[in-house]
């Protein structure tokens, strides 16, 4: 199992647990952590994008090394690392819950009030919306996925997955 394990990508969306699970993963498998948020957005400036075709070798890059857990709900980045994903995570989480973590979470790195609204009502979206970060992209991702991977629809599968875990 520990090769299966070397390079973990999860997806899901915004407010599915991708993050918490990763903290988890990583600290557990001692694996490094790349969250695609800190690599898509300007430091410090919450909604403020960075170049795609920079965010993309960057993404490739990290990708490269032999061992890493990347996380994200952007398939557009997922995609790159597809290649070299030992496992994929998707965290199918209903939208209710997701929206609940993000409200939970509150507004963050200096977000304005209309920002998290926006970012409430893109979460309430992801089986309607058509980019490559909704619910049809992941399940297209996951069913093309070659390798190990796992869906986990509820709170009690994510906790049981990593229960089967190595500690």
């Amino acid at each position: 199992m520990a090769d299966e394990l070397d390079r973990i990508l999860i997806v899901g969306n915004g407010g599915s647990g991708k993050t918490w699970l990763s903290g988890r993963l990583a600290s557990r498998l001692r694996l490094p952590v790349i969250h695609m948020d800190d690599l898509r957005w300007q430091p410090g400036r919450y909604g403020v994008a960075r170049d795609n075709q920079i965010v993309a070798r960057e993404v490739a890059e990290a990708g490269n090394a032999e061992q890493w857990l990347m996380e994200g709900v952007y398939g557009w980045l997922a995609r790159i690392v597809v290649p070299r994903a030992t496992t994929m995570i998707w965290l199918d989480i209903p939208e209710e819950e997701c929206i609940q973590n993000v409200r939970l979470r509150g507004i963050q790195g200096g977000g304005s009030e209309q920002a998290f609204e926006d970012l409430l009502e893109w979460v309430a979206g992801y089986r309607t919306r058509s980019n490559t970060s909704c619910f049809a992209a992941h399940l297209a991702l996951y069913d093309a996925f070659p390798s190990s991977k796992v869906r986990l629809k509820s709170r009690d599968e994510i906790t049981s997955y990593l229960g089967r875990l190595p500690e």
